[in-house]
This record gives C-alpha cells, sequence and structure tokens, in this order.
C-alpha cells in the first residue's frame, strides 16, 4: 500500500497542539492550515492517530485535491480517484459537502456529484449495474475553499472528542478534545499537582488524568475504519493491545477536582470510573475559595463559570477578583483559565504571559496562561 495523505481536523487555535501531537507520534506533517494538519502515513498509523490523537475532531483520508470552478471537472476528478481500493462493493457511503469563496455554491448540488460520480467508479470498478450500500459506512466530504476541492474519506466516525467515558454529563460541558488540548499547552507533568476549582463533570481532571497515565484516548471506543476490510483487523488487534501495555498504573499522580455544585461532582466521579483515571483524581464539593492549596509549583486549569452562563458580567468579575486574590500569594504555581471574558485579566488583577484565542463550541474564548517557575528538580533534569 503506497503512502497515504491524512487530515487530522481540529477546532480553530488548536493546530499547533495538533501538529506537536502528530509529530510526537511519529508522523511526517506536511502542512498546517486554520482547522486541520495535514500529514504522511500508512494503514497502521490511521489506526495509531485514531487511538492516540488527544486533540483532533477526526482523522481523514485526503483523497485527492484539485481545482473545480464547473461541475463537470468535480464529477471527472472523482471518477478518476481509486474508490474501489477502500469501499467494498456492497459498502455504504454517504457525502457530506461545503463550500466557501467558490463558484460553486450549491452544496446539495455537490454532494449529489460527487455521489454520483462515485457510483459510476464502483459501478466500473465492481462490474455491476447497482450498488446494494448494505455494508459499512463511509462518509465522503467534499470541501471546496477557493474553487480548490478537498475530497475525503472520514476514518474516525463520530467525532473524536467521544472518547466514550462520559456516561453522566453537566450543563455546557466542556468539549474533551478542548480540556485536553489545555493540559498539552500547560507545563503539566505526572510529577506535579494538577487543580480544576470548577471542575463540572470532571473533563479537564479526567484528560489530565488519562495524559499521566498514558491512556490511549480512543482505547475504549470504536471507530467507522475498523470496520473496513481496508485496514487488516490485526492492526487494530496489535495497536490496542499496545496501547494497553504503555498504560502507567505506578506514578504517584496527584490530581484533584472540586465544585460547588454535589450533582456535577456526581456525574464526574462517575465519568472517571469510566475513563479508568478515578484511582488517581480527588473529588470534593466545596466553593473554590475554601478549597486548601498546598502543593508547590502546582498546576491550575479551569473553566470557570462567565457571563454567559451566570446572565451576570459583575458576579462573574467578582468572581475573578476572588480567584485572582487566592492566588496572590502562591507564586510558585501556574495558572491557565479559559473564559470568553475580554476583561478577565483586569478582573483577575494580573496580566497573563499569554492568551491565545480559543473556541469552546461557538463561543469564542481566551485561554489565559499565567506561567510560574518551574520545580527545581525539572530545571536540573
Amino acid at each position: 500500500m503506497k503512502e497515504l495523505t491524512l487530515i487530522a481536523t481540529t477546532t480553530f487555535g488548536i493546530e499547533a497542539v495538533a501538529k506537536r501531537e502528530l509529530m510526537a507520534l511519529g508522523f511526517k506533517v506536511i502542512k498546517t492550515e486554520n482547522g486541520k494538519v495535514t500529514f504522511l502515513s500508512d494503514l497502521r498509523g490511521i489506526v495509531r492517530a485514531n487511538l492516540w490523537l488527544r486533540s483532533v475532531d477526526r482523522v481523514l483520508i485526503q483523497m485527492g485535491e484539485f481545482k473545480a470552478d464547473n461541475f463537470d471537472d468535480l464529477f471527472d476528478n472523482v471518477k478518476a480517484m481509486n474508490w474501489g481500493e477502500i469501499i467494498p462493493e456492497k459498502g455504504k457511503f454517504v457525502v457530506n459537502g461545503k463550500s466557501l469563496k467558490s463558484k460553486l455554491t450549491s452544496v446539495p448540488a455537490l454532494q449529489k456529484i460527487v455521489k454520483k460520480a462515485i457510483v459510476n467508479n464502483l459501478k466500473e470498478k465492481y462490474l455491476v449495474d447497482w450498488l446494494e450500500e448494505t455494508g459499512d459506512d463511509h462518509t465522503v466530504q467534499v470541501s471546496l475553499l477557493k474553487d480548490v476541492a478537498t475530497i475525503t474519506l472520514d476514518t474516525s466516525g463520530p467525532a473524536l472528542h467521544k472518547r466514550g467515558y462520559r456516561v453522566e454529563s453537566v450543563l455546557a460541558p466542556l468539549k474533551e478534545t478542548l480540556a485536553a488540548s489545555m493540559v498539552l499547552l500547560s507545563f503539566f507533568s505526572k510529577e506535579r499537582a494538577l487543580h480544576d476549582l470548577f471542575c463540572g463533570s470532571g473533563s479537564i481532571v479526567i484528560e489530565a488524568a488519562m495524559i499521566a497515565k498514558n491512556i490511549a484516548p480512543g482505547i475504549k471506543r470504536d471507530f467507522a475504519s475498523k470496520h473496513w476490510d481496508f485496514i487488516p483487523e490485526k492492526y487494530w488487534k496489535e495497536e490496542i493491545k499496545l496501547a494497553y501495555l504503555a498504560i502507567d498504573n505506578k506514578t504517584d499522580i496527584k490530581i484533584y477536582g472540586s465544585d460547588i455544585d454535589e450533582k456535577a461532582i456526581i456525574a464526574a466521579k462517575a465519568n472517571a470510573i469510566e475513563a479508568g483515571v478515578d484511582d488517581v483524581i480527588t473529588f470534593e464539593v466545596k466553593d473554590f475559595n475554601d478549597v486548601y492549596l498546598h502543593d508547590d509549583y502546582g498546576i491550575f486549569i479551569a473553566n470557570p463559570p462567565y457571563g454567559e452562563r451566570l446572565e451576570d458580567a459583575k458576579r462573574a468579575h467578582t468572581m475573578y477578583g476572588r480567584l485572582g486574590h487566592k492566588f496572590k500569594t502562591l507564586d510558585t504555581w501556574s495558572k491557565y483559565i479559559i473564559t470568553s471574558d475580554k476583561e478577565f485579566e483586569k478582573a483577575f488583577k494580573k496580566t497573563c504571559d499569554r492568551k491565545r484565542k480559543l473556541y469552546n463550541g461557538r463561543i469564542e474564548t481566551w485561554y489565559y496562561q499565567y506561567y510560574g517557575p518551574r520545580p527545581k528538580r525539572e530545571v536540573n533534569e
């Protein structure tokens, strides 16, 4: 099998995190753009990427990319692709589409043309007059941007933020991929204590614990491509086995999650158990101001309530001020807070070292980063 071009899709602002993850897994990154990172892989790499990527929404096979300012060119280019290499005779497939700043603006028309081109290709491949489409799912996407068409095939199925551990939830939970990205953007390591004083249903602390224990985020879930003949079943079995063997159950990990809402903590505990990290997270029902922070060089990462949820900006600012006062004497701590409030620094009474624009769903937010000193043992290593 020749080398494949894959695309890891991300939410805006997370591309650099995804690139670092891909490189750490041994992939060759060839391009980074808004919302996606393009890289090279073999078949086994498709398995590894889906199992291990924490910040990525989906892993797509790039079937082709070409200029298409008319429907004839779109049809001909799609029909010429080697669909029969991946989609079997009875394979079921749907086509999704989107168009931006392109001459071909009708998404339903794009989907219809691409579907027709693939059908004609597969009929010729399998020498049949009709395709049953009763087999496993294959999702094709046609994306047009400035008259350039990118045709992809989704290997993930349900989005990768659906880890499979969320059995209980609360209002406005943080998406798992964003929570993991926030942890990866911090200086968190399994030797340092991590606190979330507004943990809700536990996204941040659970993702941090999975990182600390080296648990593959996709280890308990299913994937569309897991059912394809295109990828040998033994690859899945071997990579999943390796993922289980890689789990660290020996290191003493200290992660703490607290919230004033008892129902949120009940949900967080249930999710942590399902994720297999309840042994390294201590949960408690407590107002953030009453939590005793006793560790030196701790990491604080949180998604505190902000204006949209409290419906009261003044109340949010008062809370940020109390939070800033709490950390005023904890000078060895690193603090990371995500909020949509552009006045956060003023309320917190400290200018951050760096802020990054991220999206929590459709809400534009800022990730305020306050860097504390590294522990001496880390500096000397």
